[in-house]
């Protein structure tokens, strides 16, 4: 499992009226109200102080808006690669506005009646709007707070932006104009004799080329610090932030610029505010159902791209890191705190926006030389790159993919970030790592999207084994046990995003698979590449992974609703969208489905079908080229599958069509029958056939133990101890079907693997199998793996409470009782349903 940048969301429904009185949905569904048919938020500036004492982020964000009639999708501009570091022209030293002084006296003059009914609210009970009014709630919508989100009548027209857990001060529209200098800038970005006189100032920033991308961002930290022009009305409820000013009717006329002055409350569930493994304090983003809602108002549905900055200021000590072009540099400033300073150029949608706020250690060795593909690109020649980039469908940014510096680059700038403790760990096993799966992917899928990347060794509280976002990859500390495999495997599978979940992303968020299936299937051509396996090497460790994944996948078909099985729960419908952008995701919720992997399985088998089928060469020719034509954009399934017919030479389609993609795989439910008639030949694979014959040797000892017989020496010949961990997996897996198994057999099995030393994914094999059979000698084994690898040992609970023994249920309450302060939200909902 892994929790990536795009959420676990599988199925949505549309509301085809906008301006019903409210949006039917059942206690799992998560709203996504933002209204981007009608107006879309073009750049986010943040700035926020970060306080531990409290554990509160406050601060205010600056929205540059636009209506969606003038939002340009493709330009013909070209694009053009920009320096990684920062530009010190862009950097703000101080806003304007110091929060700390807005503090004392904005708490004084918002209602505080209003302030303290929205924080952390549960229920829509209560509404206020910011002159501390009651509002009558009647469902998360209604036609009184939502006023018609795109309408031209009588009423004023409503910003309508997702919003939950915060606590909002105060809404102003933002004076653009007292910034100097601005238009005079924008104007000379634009070629000879184009007249722009008759666009708003704010219309020509956002449509700067990308060629004066520096322009625009130092324009944009210099407009987000203008002073404030004229509260504006809003209203807080559970789900939403909705703003309004008086006598605008349409979204043309409303503010281009607006300022919402907030703060984060104890009940906010985007972000996580822990302790490391050092003990030290931190706080991250940790990839909540709710994306980013909880840490600042925005628009959640993927089509809303934007690009942002953020100013943070945190304790001396601490170390920001963030979804950011630029390695932050940190500044003083007042009080004994630091400032950092990060921009994104590429539009992405805002849940991909990732912070990380802890006393991190960069992993480094003592004599490091520079690799030559790590310098930092130079900007390319305009001619060159703007006859390269006709190619690009995307929206114009900053892009990489016409770089023949980017083109060349096979590992991109990148550092390590971890806990002390865990430094040496990293220098160890991933820190030679890194270098080698950059390079992998590179060679198999051409220039990197982005231009460097952080990773951060995140907290064992962290839910999964990883997540990717925009410069910066989480990992879970349990990548960094046993062998290097697990840590190969993962990191291959997070570097694959970059392109399919970031890069080119779903359109619909129903079709997760389009990101989780592709960096699956990818993960392993990556590791063939990196190991530098030999063809017949890597056909047998595939097969040996295809057929464990099989056991999983089979498992959740039998676990899990079938309307959660389809790939494309829409069909034909798939990315359509109601009149207003508003929607909801079905089931978002639902706290299980952070641990369901269907998608990432059934998509991996897709593509793995189609490779086969196509060749690895013609497919990864195309694949190659979908990226280059696709990238910076969103798809729908059917995007992918017609440009690979219209490219594939037909006699490598055999008997292969678009539709029959759709029947067998995409909108059907259960294990496609073409995946069952496969997996028949993998039972004959070396590797696999390995297994059984170790197996049997086990059941044949736990026979002989079981009858009691005694020999003098138990010869650990007799067992193969090199095997390797996968293999290892599939053994477990295959004594997990015995109905006994002996203490005796038990204690030798784990002592001729050394299991206790083995990475996660063996030793959550190895406690299953100690919670099935009741072995108390290795119950410390369970108790460890619960406390140090949260990420995997969810339904480990679950085992322990089924047995109904009642020393493995204390030891399932004793186990939560010391870690469920630590745990995500999702896990405690989860393992308190198992428990009680």
């Amino acid at each position: 499992m892994d929790k990536d940048h795009f959420p676990v969301h599988p199925v949505i429904y549309w509301k085809e009226n906008f301006a019903a009185p409210r949006m039917e949905h059942c206690a799992d569904d998560l709203p996504l109200m933002a209204n981007t048919s009608h107006i879309l938020v073009k750049h986010y500036a943040l700035d926020f102080d970060v306080c531990f004492d409290s554990q509160t982020i406050t601060g205010n964000i600056v929205l540059f808006l636009e209506p969606i009639n003038k939002c340009k999708r493709v330009t013909e501009d070209p694009c053009l690669l920009k320096p990684s570091e920062t530009c010190s022209t862009c950097v703000p030293e101080k806003t304007s506005c110091n929060v700390s002084t807005f503090r004392s006296c904005s708490l004084n003059t918002v209602n505080k009646d209003c302030t303290t009914s929205v924080i952390g609210e549960r229920d829509t009970s209560g509404k206020c709007d910011n002159h501390g009014k009651k509002k009558q709630a009647s469902g998360i919508t209604s036609s009184e707070n939502c006023c018609d989100r795109g309408n031209h009548g009588s009423k004023d027209f409503v910003l309508v932006l997702d919003c939950c857990d915060l606590s909002v001060f105060k809404v102003e529209e933002v004076d653009v104009t007292a910034v100097p200098h601005t238009e005079k800038c924008v104007s000379s970005a634009w070629p000879h004799g184009e007249s722009k006189q008759h666009i708003s100032l704010l219309s020509d920033l956002v449509t700067l080329p990308a060629s004066h991308w520096k322009e625009q961002l130092f324009y944009h930290t210099q407009c987000s610090q203008a002073p404030g022009c004229g509260d504006l009305t809003f209203i807080l409820d559970t789900w939403s932030l909705q703003i309004s000013k008086a006598g605008v009717k349409v979204p043309t006329n409303f503010p281009s610029v607006i300022r919402i002055w907030y703060k984060t409350t104890a009940e906010g569930r985007s972000v996580k505010w822990t302790k490391d493994q050092s003990g030290r304090p931190c706080v991250y983003t940790i990839g909540s159902p709710i994306n980013n809602r909880a840490l600042f108002p925005c628009q959640e549905p993927p089509v809303a791209m934007s690009t942002w900055h953020a100013t943070v200021r945190a304790a001396n000590g601490f170390v920001v890191l963030m979804s950011g072009e630029n390695a932050a540099v940190p500044k003083h400033c007042r009080g004994g705190f630091h400032n950092w300073f990060y921009y994104v150029t590429m539009p992405m949608p805002a849940s991909t926006f990732t912070i990380a706020i802890g006393c991190w250690e960069e992993v480094k060795e003592i004599l490091r030389t520079t690799d030559k593909n790590m310098d930092i690109c130079t900007p390319l020649n305009m001619d060159y790159n703007r006859l390269l980039m006709k190619q690009c469908r995307h929206m114009d940014y900053p892009c990489r993919f016409g770089s023949p510096q980017a083109h060349s680059q096979s590992v991109i700038p990148h550092r390590i970030f971890a806990p002390h403790c865990l430094l040496a760990k990293c220098l160890e096993i991933l820190f030679p790592l890194l270098p080698r799966c950059l390079e992998a992917a590179h060679a198999v899928l051409g220039t990197h999207p982005f231009s460097r990347l952080d990773i951060l060794i995140v907290p064992s509280n962290f839910s999964s084994l990883g997540m990717a976002s925009p410069h910066i990859i989480y990992l879970s500390h349990s990548i960094l046990t046993g062998r290097n495999d697990l840590c190969m495997t993962r990191v291959c599978h997070e570097i694959a995003h970059a392109w399919f979940g970031l890069a080119i992303g779903a359109r619909d968020w129903t079709e997760e698979w389009i990101s989780e299936g592709f960096a699956t299937h990818l993960e392993d051509v990556l590791l063939t590449n990196v190991k530098k396996l030999l063809a017949e090497e890597a056909k047998e460790l595939h097969e040996l992974k295809a057929l464990l994944r099989l056991r999983r996948l089979t498992d959740e078909v039998k676990n899990s609703q079938e309307d959660l099985q389809i790939l494309r729960p829409h069909g034909e419908n798939s990315g359509e969208v109601s009149a207003s952008g508003a929607s909801m995701v079905r089931h978002g919720l639902n706290a299980e489905k952070i641990f369901m992997q269907v998608h990432y399985l059934k998509g991996y088998f897709l593509l793995r079908s189609m490779t086969n089928k196509i060749g690895q060469d013609p497919y990864f020719s195309f694949l190659r080229k979908f990226v280059n034509t696709f990238h910076g954009q969103l798809i729908l399934s059917e995007d992918f599958f017609r440009m690979m017919f219209e490219s594939v030479p037909e006699q490598n389609q055999q008997d292969l069509s678009v539709e029959s993609i759709y029947q067998i795989w995409l909108d059907t439910p259960g294990i496609p029958k073409p995946l069952l008639d496969e997996s028949q030949t993998w039972k004959r694979n070396r590797l696999v056939e390995q297994v059984n014959e170790e197996v049997s040797k086990w059941i044949r000892l736990n026979q002989r133990n079981r009858r009691g017989t005694k020999r003098k020496r138990q010869h650990c010949e007799e067992f193969d101890q090199k095997i390797l961990p996968d293999q290892l997996v599939l053994l477990l897996d295959l004594l997990l079907e015995e109905n006994t198994l002996s203490a005796r057999t038990l204690h030798y099995l784990k002592k001729t693997y050394g299991l206790q030393d083995h990475d996660s994914e063996v030793r959550h094999r190895w406690c299953e199998l100690v919670i099935k059979h009741k072995f108390t000698a290795a119950y410390k084994d369970v108790e460890t793996f619960l406390h140090e690898d949260q990420a995997m040992g969810v339904y480990l609970y679950g085992e322990l409470m089924v047995n109904e023994n009642a020393r493995q249920q204390e030891l399932a309450h004793r186990c939560f009782a010391a870690v469920r302060d630590q745990m995500d939200v999702s896990c405690v909902k989860v393992v308190g349903e198992m428990l009680f």
